[in-house]
């Protein structure tokens, strides 16, 4: 499928679904909109990402198109007005429109109207399905080895982790697949609940039935995490995943520099603390463990710098840590496996 990106003002730092989409999605990316940074090319911001041009709206895109995807999830999912002229000319144009935002496009009379003139489709990823169920606390019956990638905060690496994971353990001949719980991996990998829209009491038996569906088909799964079970307001999620799991192991993701809660004036807590609440909180439910950490350190320049943050944060857990994209996975791999 051949996408265009609209991550409008936010490339590439704010931007973390239009940067997971270009890194492990299956499309072919033939531009990013983003009318700040008009003229420049993706590999200007960021040259880890695929390479693609950076254009300031939908009608500079002369090439083929079958869709346009938000790029953008800001606190509370909501949708910018200044979006509307982009995605009414993808619709105009014949395209599909993806979105991972908690307002609905297909509840929008335009979108929805535009979309059945033109034939289009709109998928609005986070509309969960409404036959859910509470869980029955049997995720733990399942032959793979469940690892689940937690946080100490909201956009510190978990869904990067858990993609670079699976693909080494892939590499290593490892039978693994991930399971998506948020937009941006549902839309790389085409499946999977976004467990962050679905109703509390359901929410656990979302992430059980996604384990009970692949969970005897490979030897290893490796579960998307959500936000952070400490943080004061999305720890309604993350509690899910880790209770729905039933986990056997935990990588524990973190950012350098993060002292306080995205959105939040309220300090995180020790990374000592950390490990000891979700084992905590994971016991009555099959006993998760953290084995490894991931510490994202895009924020540092210097690569020595670098390392020498991970070596202090893998002090901090007394467990083995590595950044998945600067130095790669096979740190944390090898204590997973």
């Amino acid at each position: 499928m051949r996408i265009a990106i609209l991550a409008h003002e936010k490339f590439p730092d704010g931007a973390k679904t239009a940067t997971g989409v270009l890194r492990y999605g299956t499309h072919d990316v033939v531009a990013v909109l983003d009318r700040d940074r008009d003229g420049e090319r993706v590999a200007d911001c960021d040259a880890s990402l695929p390479d693609a041009p950076i254009v300031a709206s939908l009608s500079e895109v002369d090439e083929p198109l079958d869709a346009l995807l938000v790029g953008i999830s800001p606190i509370g999912g909501g949708f910018d007005e200044s979006w509307r002229p982009d995605v009414r000319a993808a619709l105009e144009r014949g395209c599909d429109v993806i979105s991972g935002l908690h307002y609905f496009l297909e509840d929008d009379d335009e979108f929805r109207t535009l979309a059945e003139e033109h034939g289009c489709e709109l998928w609005d990823v986070r509309r969960p399905p409404t036959d859910l169920g509470v869980a029955d606390g049997v995720a733990d019956s399942v032959d793979a080895t469940v690892i689940v990638t937690v946080g100490t905060d909201c956009s510190v690496g978990k869904m990067t982790t858990t993609f670079e994971l699976v693909a080494a353990a892939r590499e290593r001949g490892v039978d693994a697949a991930v399971v998506p719980t948020g937009q941006t991996g549902i839309m790389a990998e085409g499946w999977g609940y976004p467990i962050d829209r679905v109703v509390s009491d359901f929410a656990a038996g979302a992430v059980e039935e996604l384990i009970l569906e692949r969970g005897n088909d490979h030897d290893y799964l490796f579960v998307e995490g959500q936000a952070s079970i400490a943080h004061p307001a999305y720890s309604g999620v993350s509690t899910a995943i880790l209770h729905g799991s039933m986990a056997d192991e935990l990588v524990l993701c973190h950012a350098t520099d993060r002292e306080r809660f995205h959105g939040f004036s309220q300090a995180l807590p020790t990374i000592p603390d950390f490990v000891d609440l979700h084992e905590s909180l994971a016991a009555p439910v099959g006993g998760s463990e953290i084995v490894a950490g991931a510490l994202n350190t895009r924020t540092v320049d210097d690569d020595a710098a670098a390392d020498a943050a991970v070596e202090e944060y893998a002090d901090a857990l007394g467990l083995p840590a590595a950044d998945p994209i600067r130095q790669g996975p096979d740190a944390i791999l090898d204590a997973v496996l």
